[in-house]
């Protein structure tokens, strides 16, 4: 029989990869059997360890061994049911010869589609060429169809009618002018964004390589992340103390216990609030305009989890934080754009969003999300986007009295560290993605709206994924399901309000003007 090669790339976290191995085995069962369907023979390139309790690659060592005997010609799925690290297979990928099947399952639960989408946008950036398809139960006709012209041509190639390059589309004059006017100050101003270590999780295509940064006037400093934790023990337990107190007169409820390796406590949300301080002045120091920090893989084993810090940064209400000789209030008024994960693309979204809203005048408040799920409620395809924290107040129901702090799963991180928990509020949004392709920085730009639902299905949503995350409900504008999924080449999306429909419409203009100035290759996606 005609054989197709199976790999599965896993976290390098030992109990992310057991916790998920049972819905990845029960993907893979589905997977075989609709290979079988076609009259192929599908081979596991690599077995369950019975040690490890897993059948997951899980280092790039470990990928490397495996492509080594994987014949080079051959087809060869990449299978994911949960978040991946991709450099774990991103060597073996880049040099393979036969065609490539990217395959996730439509889950919210570990995820699957969050892996998938970050491979997807790695490969992209590496230049492989690979095809992709998704699916619920594996015998729909969107995914048979597709696996059979994928084993009978080694391609699917997916609807993308919704996208339309910036050259095609008639820009109104007036938020033209604005985008170009924008551009060309910020190009002459420039901007540093500081980089905590870089590479989180594997993200390969959250990597902007330093030339194409500095031909849109931004420059890194890469900061490490030892230096971050050495400034932490600077910080005085007043000073952290303040932090807490802040946020309690603000309202943020935390859920505390006392049990330290399963339960949030007190100890462990002071300790955020002097990464919060220490993450400030660190900033203020090198002048950047915008920080990343990486938290997995190195700081997890010695602090609490960093995305308290990072949504309360991109709020521009927020604790204060003092220069620690001069008393000096830094960045008084503003936010100080995080990128979580050190998600480059992402940050540099962040901080031409930030910039562009501030002139505007409106709340500049941003942030990027996992595209971690999805479902029709009623007649709508519905969105469901989480982040572990990292999410501004001012974009939740209630801002910060409507945030709760629950403890972070302790399968990723194993000190704990508090959420920032609750539902986006309604209202209009601008969506982008800016990604690396052929060289080239490109971005995808699109409207939607964030919708509240019955609290009862918010509430399923969070059972059926990440419980202590927040999480906004998106309805994209003029783009499917598979459309979008077919397009995006990221795990991140990123988000920013505007105070209405025609204002997120004429926002939509001017970034992308200004995006286009920058010599980034801009396209619409949806309707607008």
């Amino acid at each position: 029989m005609k054989t197709v090669y199976l790999v599965a790339s896993g976290d390098l976290r030992l109990s992310a990869n057991q916790m998920g191995w049972a819905a990845q085995e029960a993907m893979e069962k589905q997977v075989r059997a609709a290979v079988e369907r076609e009259g192929w023979k599908m081979q596991r390139a690599h077995p369950y360890d019975p040690v490890l309790k897993h059948g997951f690659l899980d280092s790039q060592k470990r990928g490397i061994e495996v492509f080594r005997t994987i014949p080079p010609t051959a087809p060869l799925i990449v299978a994911e049911a949960v978040w991946q690290y991709t450099h774990h297979v991103l060597p073996g990928l880049m040099t393979h010869r036969g065609p490539i099947l990217t395959v996730a399952n439509w889950s919210g639960q570990w995820p699957g589609l969050v892996g998938l989408l970050n491979l997807n946008g790695s490969l992209t950036k590496a230049g492989v060429k690979y095809s992709t398809l998704w699916s619920e139960n594996f015998d729909d006709d969107f995914f048979v169809k597709g696996l059979r012209r994928w084993l009978k041509t080694g391609r699917v190639a997916h609807d993308t009618s919704h996208v339309r390059p910036f050259a095609d589309v008639k820009i109104p004059a007036s938020p033209a002018r604005v985008g170009v006017k924008f551009a060309r100050e910020w190009r002459a101003r420039k901007a540093i964004m500081g980089i905590f270590d870089e590479g989180c999780m594997g993200m390969y295509n959250a990597i902007i390589p330093d030339e194409l940064l500095s031909a849109v006037g931004v420059f890194k400093e890469r900061l490490s992340q030892s230096a971050l934790y050495a400034q932490m023990r600077t910080v005085a337990d007043a000073e952290a103390r303040a932090v807490y107190d802040w946020l309690l007169a603000k309202g943020m409820k935390f859920h505390l216990g006392k049990d330290e390796p399963t339960e949030l406590t007190e100890s462990q949300v002071l300790t955020q609030c002097k990464m919060y301080i220490a993450a400030v002045r660190l900033a203020d120091e090198f002048g950047c305009d915008a920080i990343g920090i990486q938290y997995q893989q190195g700081l997890k084993d010695l602090t609490p989890a960093s995305d308290l810090v990072e949504g309360i940064l991109n709020n521009v209400d927020r604790p204060p934080v003092y220069h620690a000789a001069t008393g000096k209030e830094l960045y008084a008024g503003n936010a100080l754009p995080h990128f979580n994960e050190v998600d480059e693309c992402a940050g540099l979204d962040a901080l031409i969003t930030n910039r562009l809203w501030n002139s505007l005048g409106w709340a500049p408040e941003t942030t990027l999300h996992d595209v971690r799920w999805g479902r029709y409620l009623g007649d709508q395809f519905v969105w469901i986007l989480e982040i572990s924290g990292a999410v501004p107040p001012a974009h939740l129901i209630g801002g910060y009295a409507g945030a709760v702090g629950e403890r972070q799963p302790a399968m990723y991180f194993p000190l704990g560290g508090s959420t920032i928990k609750g539902l986006s509020k309604p209202g209009a949004i601008v969506w982008s993605r800016i990604f690396v392709a052929n060289n080239r920085l490109h971005c995808d730009i699109g409207l939607g709206e964030a919708i509240e639902v019955p609290r009862p299905v918010a509430e399923d949503h969070w059972r059926q994924t990440t419980s202590q995350w927040p999480m906004m409900h998106l309805v994209m504008r003029g783009i499917t399901r598979d459309q979008f999924m077919a397009r995006h080449k990221a795990n991140h999306i990123q988000v920013v309000y505007a105070p209405s429909q025609a204002d997120a419409r004429r926002a939509l203009f001017a970034k992308a003007a200004a995006m286009n100035e920058l010599g980034i290759r801009v396209s619409f996606c949806g309707e607008w």
